[in-house]
């Protein structure tokens, strides 16, 4: 666990820490992403962070964050529980995976990893045209994708801290041809326990700041409502064009962070 000397000091970190939880969260009811793909740049670039602490912090913060999300569109039924299982079990093991790979990769790589993920993404978005009424049908092959699509999830959740949902939606839209509003419902829903796996994981290896995380999820718990509500308004096609502007945006930040943390 982070040191409580180690860490910076000052009401620029804890309004830093609210800003990052607040777009998080909107992010994360509007795209069905925990909120990660968001918060991890902008602990880095607005608290200081490492790619590491900033990726326990995001998966920290992003558990209440994907509770109330995925409640929030099972209020409204865009959440399909069975298929939301399947994808879980192998989310799990794949938390298990990515905390582990964590602990493990230099964080030059692990910068350059996920600005790649960012990146494969957002092309992925743009080019998937979603539509919505599509369900999720169930036989031996889906079953195995989507058990497969967990365990990617999953590593990428313990791995970057992005709770896994940038890569659950798209897939679940343009593989599985599941509607844009069930994708995101159904994604939320797994990140619950594979954010939950991965953070004690983290725990364990006193990896995670828990005052700098909690203070991002309450806020981005807060946050995810309205995101939600703005995303059964906004056209599917504006969605995923967003989202992939957002993951670009993202990208580039991170790029020019890293370009100078190697001159550095």
């Amino acid at each position: 666990m982070t040191d409580a000397a180690t860490r910076p000091a000052g009401a620029r970190y804890w309004v830093a820490l609210v800003l990052t939880g607040a777009l998080g969260g909107l992010l994360s009811g509007l795209f069905g992403v925990g909120g990660g793909i968001v918060m991890v740049p902008l602990l880095i670039a607005l608290a200081g962070m490492d790619q590491r602490r900033a990726a326990t912090t995001s998966l920290a913060a992003i558990l209440p964050t994907s509770i109330v999300g995925s409640l929030t569109y099972l209020a409204n039924g865009h959440v399909d529980l069975v298929a939301g299982a399947i994808i879980a079990a192998g989310a799990v093991v794949g938390a298990l995976i990515g905390s582990r790979l964590l602990r493990r990769i230099p964080l030059f790589w692990l910068r350059w990893l996920f600005i790649a993920l960012l990146l494969v993404v957002a092309v992925r978005m743009v080019l998937v045209e979603p539509e919505r009424g599509a369900s999720l049908e169930l036989n031996v092959v889906v079953v195995l994708g989507y058990l497969a699509l967990g365990l990617l999830m999953g590593i990428a959740s313990g791995l970057f801290g992005i709770g896994g949902g940038v890569i659950a939606v798209p897939a679940l839209v343009a593989i599985f041809g599941v509607s844009d509003l069930i994708a995101k419902g159904t994604s939320l829903l797994v990140l619950v326990p594979t954010s939950l796996v991965g953070t004690l994981a983290n725990l364990r290896a006193r990896l995670v700041d828990l005052p700098a995380g909690l203070v991002v999820g309450v806020t981005a718990t807060v946050a995810a409502v309205p995101g939600v509500a703005l995303a059964l308004i906004i056209p599917p096609r504006l969605s995923s064009v967003l989202f992939a502007v957002l993951l670009v945006l993202a990208a580039a930040q991170l790029t020019v962070s890293a370009v100078r943390a190697g001159r550095g």
